[in-house]
């Protein structure tokens, strides 16, 4: 078997554990953004998933470290 250098040798990456300690089901009523992020404050979370009114799409929005929102939207 050939030896390898050491900038030839392969490590392996120890993987991450975790446990999903909580389930919520909600039924996605369709709403606006701005609905969206009224409802994200109101409940005072820093991110609402929800259903966009205009194209029927899951949509998320957040608060950002800046105090601005952004939003995630599906390709």
């Amino acid at each position: 078997q050939p030896t390898r250098k050491a900038s030839e040798e392969v490590y392996e990456e120890e993987e991450e554990e975790y446990e999903i300690v909580r389930k919520k089901v909600f039924n996605l009523e369709p709403q606006s953004v701005d609905d969206a992020i009224l409802e994200m404050n109101m409940l005072d979370h820093t991110f609402f998933m929800f259903k966009d009114i205009v194209t029927g799409e899951i949509n998320v929005v957040y608060k950002r470290k800046d105090g601005k929102y952004g939003l995630l939207l599906p390709e």
